[in-house]
């Protein structure tokens, strides 16, 4: 099993990069709205960012930043090619970079943590940049792929569509204690009906529509057991309604040896054979997902450029300025203590 030392033993080299530095650079926004617990806002817009533009929240990881996660993706290049989106880069308060994925207050509506301070930044958005509230997406990687699962549970009536890498099921880190090594191990199961009666939880009385859901995880992940992506399938389908048997599955989509199970219209599940805990983000795909391209080509067609792998290192790059340089980081090392998510 996963511990503490394990973690800090773990190491990658840095994975694919940008073919090209975004265009413009990360700006800091403060004075947002309600964050009781002081997330820092960066925003990112291409130029000549279309009218009535869509919005992607872009989640890091542990021991990541705002601009960790906007070097190590493609998400900023992708905007400047399509100009149809910005994208928000929150910045976890916690020491060690980890997302509160486990307090009742960030697990509920309104109620605080750090999802009410990035839930405040989707609001700022739709207010000061018109951004449309039918196209609000978000994503994230490790700590905040859990994040992702987070406010779609949380903040249903905020999202359109959400694409989680290598995250846990919504309230499976749920406690006192911001690493929870029963979930991280998959010794947690629940029936999908409780499961599912956790994110109904997250948002008492919530009638409307729930955001799209795609998750993503590697069956060699030693961080977070790739039994967590079990649950997590029983979890979104019954929120869905949809059946967890009988599936259809498509193999080598998007990557050989990766399999796509599409549940139903609103919930879809990548496994990637052989992969662990530092999954190629499939940014392409994900846009894909949330409606802003098309169907992506074939596992052969695909585009290394358009595949990030995230870097793990042992401290996070901070932003020091309210104007952050696009430049990729260098930085490699071992894994924080932080074993929320392993980096």
């Amino acid at each position: 099993m996963p511990s503490f030392s394990k973690l800090l033993a773990v190491s990658i080299l840095i994975g694919i990069r940008h073919a090209l530095a975004a265009i413009n650079t990360l700006q800091e926004v403060t004075g947002f709205g309600t964050n009781p617990t002081n997330v820092r806002m960066f925003t990112y817009k291409p130029p000549d960012l279309v009218f009535n533009p869509a919005l992607i929240v872009g989640m890091h990881w542990c021991t990541g930043s705002a601009q960790a996660y906007f070097s190590g993706t493609q998400y900023a290049n992708l905007a400047d090619t399509y100009k149809t989106f910005m994208v928000i880069y929150p910045h976890a308060p916690d020491g060690g970079g980890c997302w509160d994925v486990h307090t009742t207050a960030t697990l509920t509506h309104d109620a605080g943590g750090d999802s009410r301070g990035i839930a405040s930044m989707v609001r700022y958005a739709i207010t000061n940049y018109g951004v449309d509230t039918s196209r609000i997406f978000m994503t994230g990687t490790s700590s905040g792929g859990m994040m992702t699962n987070v406010m779609a549970g949380a903040y249903p009536d905020l999202f359109t569509a959400g694409a989680a890498f290598c995250g846990v099921p919504y309230a499976c880190f749920a406690g006192q204690r911001s690493w929870n090594s029963e979930c991280a191990q998959g010794l947690i199961t629940k029936t999908a009906q409780d499961w599912g009666d956790l994110v109904r939880a997250g948002y008492p009385g919530y009638t409307g529509a729930r955001p799209k859901i795609q998750i993503w995880h590697g069956t060699n992940d030693q961080t977070l057991s790739y039994q967590t992506f079990g649950e997590a399938i029983k979890e979104w389908t019954n929120v869905f309604g949809y059946n967890i048997t009988g599936a259809p599955a498509v193999f080598n989509s998007p990557l050989t040896g990766w399999t796509r199970t599409t549940y139903g219209p609103r919930f879809e599940a990548i496994s990637a054979q052989g992969v662990d805990h530092n999954i190629p983000i499939q940014e392409n795909d994900a846009l894909v997902w949330f409606g802003l391209k098309g169907t992506p080509g074939s596992s052969s067609s695909m585009s290394s450029s358009t595949t990030s792998v995230r870097p793990t290192t042992s401290a996070s790059v901070r932003p020091t300025s309210t104007t952050l340089s696009s430049a990729s980081p260098t930085v490699t090392g071992t894994q924080a203590r932080w074993g929320q998510c392993g980096g």
